[in-house]
């Protein structure tokens, strides 16, 4: 068991991602013997390397592996892989959050609602003091029996499908490798790999793209896809940036090929300001926030605390 852990996880604008004293005494409750010693500095954090036998960080550089003697193991509550560079080696675990599905597939649905229940439009309309029934009514939308292609179906594309299962959608998960497909599933629903996408966008009502970041995503998304969906179809993209030009993006919006999106993530982070999307009526945009709750890092800690035990049980 991992006896000295060293916890540095501070956030200059989201205060849902600040490790708090809560979280500290969290895991002192559930780790008794384990020392956590939590920074907010990176000097500090580089002083106490050394001391440290695991490591709880946002982002790790592998120059510091030559500061990190005793170094076992490097946990994130990030689900993507892009601020740790270090990989797995002999004598040293990374691990990444895996806590994050429920939070991300509530962001999905709430969005999924916007769309499909013509709430952006009706809350225009209130701002204009327009009781437009007539042209909100044509816009709405019903769940029940809605395709939904999710595109990376790991650990938080399922919860999505799961979530929106039971509004009565059907799921089309789709991966790059072969699985099993989830309990929910019932006949209705379907898994597909990469080369069954083009068959499936056609009867896609909402496309979420739940990808994770890095060069065998990059761009897996094209203009040629997006005009396959229907015109009255929707993107979601709570993955990362790179899956779908941001000028593909637009262009589709712009050409009516789909009727809206809501995006968590972009190719550039913060979004420019001069990016058309910001003045788009059917795109909701969210500054990479989808995961973000107050208790992120209670159900990290949690998730940290129940794997450290769990690997201690099996040795």
């Amino acid at each position: 068991m991992i006896q000295k852990l060293l916890v540095y996880m501070t956030h200059p604008h989201v205060d849902a991602w600040v490790f708090k004293p809560q979280h500290r005494e969290l895991l002192e409750r559930r780790l008794p013997g384990v020392e956590v010693v939590c920074v907010t500095r990176s000097g500090e954090f580089l002083d106490r390397l050394p001391w440290a036998e695991a490591v709880a960080v946002w982002f790790f550089k592998s120059d510091w592996l030559k500061q990190a003697p005793n170094l076992r193991l490097i946990a994130t509550p990030a689900a993507g892989r892009d601020w740790i560079e270090p990989e797995e080696a002999p004598g040293l675990a990374v691990w990444f959050g895996g806590f994050h599905g429920p939070m991300i597939a509530e962001s999905v649905a709430g969005a999924v609602f916007y769309f499909a229940k013509a709430f952006g439009l009706s809350l225009r309309m209130q701002r204009q003091k327009k009781w437009a029934r007539v042209k909100i009514s044509s816009q709405i939308r019903s769940l029940e029996g809605a395709r939904v292609t999710i595109l990376g179906f790991g650990k938080i594309g399922q919860v999505i499908g799961e979530r929106l299962k039971a509004f009565g959608c059907k799921i089309t998960g789709v991966r790059r490798r072969e699985a099993g497909a989830p309990a929910y599933f019932t006949a209705e629903d379907r898994i597909v790999y990469l080369e069954g996408l083009r068959e499936a966008l056609p009867q896609t009502d909402h496309l979420i793209l739940t990808l994770p970041g890095g060069p065998e995503t990059a761009g897996l998304l094209t203009r040629e896809h997006l005009k396959m969906l229907p015109r009255t179809s929707f993107l979601y993209n709570v993955g990362r940036g790179n899956a779908c030009r941001e000028c593909d993006v637009v262009d589709a919006l712009q050409a009516g090929d789909i009727a809206g999106a809501y995006l968590d993530v972009f190719e550039t982070e913060p979004l420019p300001e001069a990016s058309p999307l910001w003045g788009m009526d059917n795109v909701l945009i969210q500054p990479h926030l989808s995961a973000a709750a107050p208790e992120y890092l209670e159900r990290f800690a949690n998730e940290l605390a129940g794997r450290l035990l769990a690997e201690s049980a099996s040795l």
